[in-house]
């Protein structure tokens, strides 16, 4: 069983590196958007495309598209469960 607090910790911190951004991770709300006008991080879509193909690697779960990319990275909450699901 994944510990999702760890996880959601853990997501912020690669989140902040891949992307190049500087905050503290512990800034970043759960629930917060992780790019548009909404977000802190603001993220833009070279950001997510970077961040799918760490996370191919990393956690080796595939983004199939960039729909599903936005959709996956919402926020912390729905990347992880993304990456906590089983088969996907």
């Amino acid at each position: 069983m994944i510990d999702l607090t760890a996880l959601k910790s853990e997501l912020k911190e690669f989140i902040i590196n891949e992307s190049g951004k500087e905050y503290n991770p512990r800034d970043i709300r759960d629930d917060e958007p992780l790019f548009g006008e909404e977000s802190m991080l603001n993220l833009d879509s070279l950001d997510i495309l970077q961040i799918s193909v760490a996370i191919r690697h990393k956690y080796n779960k595939r983004l199939n598209d960039s729909k599903e990319a936005m959709r996956v990275l919402a926020n912390i909450n729905t990347l992880a469960n993304f990456i906590s699901k089983e088969n996907n």
